[in-house]
């Protein structure tokens, strides 16, 4: 951990810290090192080469929960690297969900190997929706925002999120986010929910928001589309 902790240090950033904190209200600074992600993305393929001839680095998977916001994404990104079979990927993912702690980490990382499997993925994410945690909750729906809204989107997830009522900003933002894309993506199959006003008001609106702020919308639907705004 203090091999790693000093190569993120060696990265670091004050700028960017100071910048990259302002994004996430409520995440203590001294917890944010100032590592850009691409040298995050970096450092984790060359760790990952060398995990087999160094056990400290496997150890580095293990030691939970972490203390910095970058040995989060640290962690994140070796598991994108390491995890080559769906299973791997999948129970590597399940462990360290429960120690995610904000939203960046939690949106950052889709291992390539869970489109090897996309039929037992897509029943992870139900699971994943259903937690307790907030940030696991989030996953299963960015899950399925990245990987679930062009061929292999099912129409009935319109409706199973917007079954899911919780007071967590970052769980309906997160569905908001989902909605909107859903907008772009799958149209004819999703405008209906806000024609009959479906959703919480809250994330109706937001979705419509973010939709509308879309360059792949064209400009009569966008106006259509802010008809349907909710006083």
């Amino acid at each position: 951990m203090k091999q790693i902790e000093e190569q993120l240090f060696a990265l670091q950033d004050l700028k960017y810290r100071d910048f990259h904190a302002r994004l996430m209200p409520g995440y203590e600074k001294e917890n944010i090192i100032g590592v850009r992600t691409p040298a995050l993305r970096k450092l984790a393929k060359e760790l990952a080469k060398k995990m087999a001839a160094d056990q400290k680095i496997a150890a580095f998977l293990t030691e939970l929960p972490h203390k910095y916001y970058e040995e989060n994404n640290l962690h994140a990104f070796l598991i994108e690297q390491i995890a080559k079979d769906f299973d791997t990927a999948l129970s590597m993912t399940e462990e360290f969900l429960p120690y995610i702690d904000n939203w960046a980490t939690c949106d950052s990382f889709t291992p390539k190997a869970f489109k090897k499997d996309l039929n037992r993925l897509y029943n992870k994410t139900l699971e994943w929706m259903k937690s307790a945690d907030t940030y696991t909750v989030r996953y299963g729906i960015v899950t399925q925002l990245q990987l679930f809204l062009d061929d292999e989107f099912r129409p009935e997830m319109l409706e199973i999120l917007a079954q899911i009522h919780r007071d967590d900003y970052y769980i309906n933002m997160a569905i908001a986010w989902y909605y909107s894309f859903a907008l772009i993506k799958q149209y004819d199959s999703t405008v209906g929910l806000f024609e009959v006003q479906t959703l919480d008001k809250w994330i109706h609106n937001k979705s419509l928001q973010k939709a509308i702020e879309s360059y792949r919308i064209d400009k009569e639907t966008k106006d259509y589309l802010r008809s349907l705004k909710r006083k």
